[in-house]
């Protein structure tokens, strides 16, 4: 063994991965670094109170509502256990819990970026800067929403119909 990979091996069981993972990782500290100085160039409190209120939301409030609301959706398409042989149903009822839980992740993630210019209260800046009125962002959310979970329905219906033909090909005798 030369003694260059002899030291890669080395470097490898100390850290745990290669030397361009260490260094890849240390040049998104620099850029991590850099951000947050631009960022907390101008109103650090209102970015500090931001963070405090977003984690403190976060965790003490909406991670429990929507982990509530996930365990009853769960409850109500998923029931209490799946019965032998039912494969099918049960896939078809997770997949119908998944097509439920994207759009209302997305709209609520797009509620949590936008939320200022939704509630209608971007700050004084606002109007100055871009020209526009806040009075549009709560209804084109709505439309996005809205959007999103059609979409959604129509790509389960387009599933369900898939699986429901399939079915009944692999039921039907072939013929050779």
């Amino acid at each position: 063994m030369t003694g260059r990979s002899r030291a890669a091996e080395r470097f490898r069981a100390l850290y745990g991965g290669s030397p361009w993972h260490l260094l890849l990782l240390l040049a998104a500290f620099v850029l991590c670094g850099y951000a947050a100085s631009k960022l907390l160039a101008g109103d650090w409190s209102g970015v500090v109170e931001w963070f405090v209120g977003a984690a403190l939301l976060h965790d003490l409030v909406l991670v429990p509502l929507y982990g509530g609301a996930d365990w009853l959706l769960h409850r109500a398409l998923l029931g209490g256990g799946a019965a032998p042989g039912d494969g099918q149903r049960r896939a078809a009822r997770i997949a119908a819990v998944n097509h439920i839980r994207v759009p209302a992740f997305v709209s609520l993630l797009l509620l949590l970026v936008y939320w200022p210019l939704i509630s209608q209260r971007p700050g004084p800046k606002y109007a100055l800067t871009t020209g526009l009125t806040p009075g549009v962002f709560l209804p084109r959310w709505g439309l996005i929403t809205a959007a999103l979970f059609a979409g959604s329905a129509v790509l389960f219906g387009v599933r369900r119909w898939r699986w429901r033909r399939r079915a009944k090909e692999a039921g039907r005798p072939r013929a050779t």
